[in-house]
């Protein structure tokens, strides 16, 4: 990566596991100064240490609640007081879900937007003045390659997902004249913590690890592909194994894609 990411201020949501934490070593390794989020303060500081040992620029710890709408602004006027400006913001915070829609009540269905969907806008509409300001910056959204089809179990998951890439694409199309950049990150299954935390029908974690998740891409790896994306000002990136394939089959094949995904087993 040479020296692209030297001294960048790097603002990472769900930073305290999985993606988020393996992109804070990354960045830091990179020399970044780092902003790190997420609701888990003791989580932040443990990453924030192995951050430091990794790297040689600052790092601000920022708790953080998605879900928590009207308090964004205030936080965000905060952190760019205290680091001036944010170079690449970085929207990896999220839950996903293991619930049947029929089963799955609406708060449930609620919560999953208010964090994935409407925590991102609400710091991308907060932040984004700045950076016009400033006239640089880069987004980046850590969707899924459910934001480019549907699967069982994940229906809410999987509309949050979309719609990130609805807003992000129309954003990208009207920031097209400014050095405003916008990506959007598209894996498929990373070994996180993420199928552990995802939401049931009752609205608590499921708490166990998927075996597809268990096989899936290290998040190191993960990393370093999201990394190389954003220096190479890629608008779209799909990461993962042959999981990914399922953009292809869903683009040119949908009645096949259609039977497959019936019969897949997504857990």
């Amino acid at each position: 990566m040479s020296d692209f990411f030297f001294q960048k201020r790097v603002w990472i949501t769900g930073a305290s596991s999985g993606i988020g934490e393996a992109l804070a070593y990354a960045f830091a390794a990179q020399g970044a100064h780092l902003v790190l989020s997420a609701r888990n303060g003791q989580e932040l500081q443990r990453v924030a240490a192995t951050a430091a040992e990794k790297g040689r620029g600052n790092i601000l710890i920022q708790p953080l609640d998605l879900a928590r709408h009207d308090s964004i602004p205030g936080i965000v006027a905060d952190v760019l007081r205290q680091v001036g400006k944010v170079d690449i913001l970085i929207h990896c915070g999220g839950i996903s879900q293991r619930s049947r829609a029929l089963d799955t009540p609406l708060a449930v269905e609620k919560r999953l937007m208010d964090v994935n969907y409407f925590g991102a806008i609400a710091l991308t509409k907060a932040v984004l003045p700045s950076m016009l300001t400033h006239q640089l910056g880069h987004i980046v959204t850590i969707t899924s390659v459910t934001g480019k089809f549907g699967s069982p179990l994940r229906s809410a998951y999987a509309a949050s997902k979309h719609a990130l890439h609805g807003y992000f694409d129309s954003l990208r199309a009207e920031l097209g004249n400014t050095p405003v950049q916008v990506t959007l990150i598209c894996p498929g299954f990373v070994r996180t913590n993420i199928s552990k935390n995802a939401l049931t029908a009752s609205g608590h974690a499921q708490g166990t690890m998927d075996d597809a998740t268990a096989r899936g891409m290290a998040p190191e790896e993960a990393a370093r592909q999201i990394l190389r994306a954003i220096r190479d000002g890629r608008e779209e990136i799909w990461i993962g194994g042959k999981e990914v394939l399922g953009v292809y089959l869903k683009r040119f094949f949908p009645a096949w894609f259609s039977k497959i995904i019936r019969r897949a087993k997504v857990t």
